[in-house]
């Protein structure tokens, strides 16, 4: 068994923050598809504000790695759990069944909140973890508000 040394975490660091960065990019860019393709105007605000914030807190992580000299994720990758997530999205669009796509937004949730769960041990006692943390507590929110909306539409 190897030792774990300095230069082993900085590059698991680097390695959490650009999938990081990625799944907000890829998050920005599957909220925009929804906002602009859903007819429910109040779905419409939330995911645009979604994919403002998930922009932002890419642009925020692209920051931290120039800043550290390392270079930066530009654009998402569209990871595969990512992309069957924003496509039953556009499946229940098409169905306008708001319950589906409040169910298929939660599970894109799911995955970028289990990234950050990932990656915040990772990060304990460096200068990333107010800025992870933080994120972190915004992709909470976002996922709980989404996942309450779900649920109370469930009976509709």
């Amino acid at each position: 068994m190897g030792t774990y040394t300095d230069r082993d975490r900085t590059e698991d660091v680097e390695s959490g923050l650009r999938e990081i960065t990625q799944l907000n990019l890829d998050s920005r860019d599957g909220f925009q598809e929804a906002a602009d393709e859903v007819d429910d105007p109040n779905l419409r605000r939330l995911f645009e504000g979604l994919a403002r914030e998930r922009g932002d807190q890419a642009a925020e992580l692209q920051a931290l790695v120039t800043r550290e000299g390392g270079e930066p994720v530009v654009e998402g990758s569209f990871l595969a759990a990512m992309h069957r997530t924003w496509m039953q999205i556009r499946k229940a669009i098409v169905s306008n069944d708001t319950h589906a796509i409040l169910a298929e937004a939660e599970r894109g949730e799911d995955h970028i909140k289990e990234a950050y769960e990932d990656m915040l041990p990772r990060t304990t006692d460096s200068k990333l973890m107010p800025v992870l943390d933080r994120q972190y507590r915004q992709v909470v929110a976002a996922h709980d508000r989404i996942k309450n909306l779900r649920d109370s539409t469930k009976a509709n």
